[in-house]
């Protein structure tokens, strides 16, 4: 198809939609005046459709703000015939008022210039960014100080909240945290950025600051045990380091994942009872009083449960898992769900027994992407196997079975 004055006009709009001519006002770089490419008639064209080319050609001498490169074509028919062989847009003035972005090309030029006056570092992100900095255009000022503050305080072990900058509030700060992450990465020096820290969760680790703590949950399942005075088997909550350091006699620990099993576990001599924390037990690994109890895990069984399993022995070798084997599924079978987006790694910490069951589970050998949620499990079935445990198993860490890693 010949190239007509909407072809032309689309071709300058891909153009500006990938930033190459908002990102002129960052390098300097002058493009203008710039070629379009025209596809034009065929020889044969003008013989069988002359009249058409000869329209076309009037049409496209008239295309917006174009101008024409013309070249001559003998014909052996129709003789010597000018067509248009190329298009230039002289001036970047020209192609804005054609595509109607004028305004968008003063606004991003102010942002570039006021980024030039105020931290240089950042005209690589405008460059990479340039319709992000667009839709940031009330905010960028406020980026500029927040960034300039911490560059002159870096790693400032403060919270957040504590910034002070005018006009800035922490809720600015979260809200834009991703942004900021990629701002400071150009403005500060490498000492001043914990490179091990990445994603907009640990943004404020990355930078020095102060991150909100860590909380573990745990119920104390033995009346005798008093960890609050006054109380009897407490539902407390403390930051992690806190919990790092508690002297109480504790010789069993059980972690469930679900809350409501965690309310209700039953009394257990010398035991304490931790709301899971997913595959976050960084925080929990702080507490190494715990590797003197037996720690017994209870997750879903599907492969995640025994991902997270598999994670918490990167912490506390000595864990064993807790109903989660083959007898309690197939005793369960009515319950048998469904996981979404089951695991496929291999995991090095199983036993051989749960490595088997993770590998049917993985491999769909029993079911297609099968699973047993912890919280389907009868609480019959739960009493005994903690009985069990109770009479049967060790109180000391290094109680687990042979087949352990």
């Amino acid at each position: 198809m010949w190239t007509t004055a909407k072809d032309l006009k689309a071709q300058l709009m891909r153009l500006w939609q990938r930033g190459e001519l908002l990102r002129d006002a960052v390098t300097g770089h002058d493009r203008f005046p710039l070629r379009l490419t025209i596809k034009g008639p065929a020889s044969a064209d003008i013989t069988a459709r002359f009249e058409a080319v000869r329209v076309w050609a009037a049409e496209l001498a008239h295309a917006g703000p174009v101008r024409l490169e013309w070249q001559e074509v003998r014909h052996r028919v129709q003789g010597v015939q000018r067509m248009p062989s190329a298009a230039w847009i002289d001036a970047m003035e020209a192609a804005l008022a054609w595509l109607g972005k004028r305004r968008d090309w003063e606004r991003f030029s102010k942002l570039a210039e006021l980024t030039r006056r105020q931290n240089p570092s950042l005209l690589p992100w405008l460059e990479k960014r340039p319709f992000q900095a667009l839709e940031l255009e009330a905010e960028w000022p406020h980026l500029l100080a927040v960034v300039d503050w911490i560059a002159q305080h870096p790693r400032p072990a403060i919270y957040l909240r504590q910034v002070d900058v005018p006009g800035v509030h922490s809720k600015f700060i979260e809200r834009h945290r991703a942004v900021l992450a990629e701002l400071l990465d150009l403005t500060l020096p490498a000492n001043a950025i914990d490179a091990s820290k990445t994603g907009v969760a640990q943004f404020a680790a990355r930078y020095g600051f102060l991150d909100k703590p860590t909380r573990i949950r745990f119920r104390l399942l033995d009346p005798s045990i008093h960890a609050v005075a006054g109380t009897s088997c407490p539902d407390v909550t403390l930051d992690a380091d806190s919990f790092s350091r508690l002297s109480i006699e504790v010789r069993r620990v059980i972690i469930t994942e679900n809350e409501t099993n965690f309310l209700a576990l039953p009394n257990i001599p010398g035991a304490m009872a931790l709301f899971g924390a997913g595959y976050g037990w960084e925080a929990l690994a702080r507490a190494r009083w715990l590797e003197r109890c037996a720690i017994h895990y209870w997750g879903d069984i599907d492969t995640h449960g025994f991902a997270i399993l598999d994670r918490l022995r990167q912490h506390f070798a000595h864990v064993e898992s807790f109903l989660m084997d083959r007898a309690t599924l197939e005793a369960h079978a009515a319950f048998w769900g469904r996981e979404d987006t089951p695991q496929r790694a291999d995991l090095a910490r199983l036993t051989q027994e749960e490595r088997r069951l993770y590998d049917d589970l993985r491999d769909n050998r029993i079911g297609e992407n099968l699973r047993l949620e912890q919280e389907h499990i009868g609480f019959g079935w739960v009493s005994e196997r903690i009985g069990q445990i109770c009479l049967y198993g060790s109180d000391e860490p290094n109680g687990q079975d042979d087949n352990h890693p």
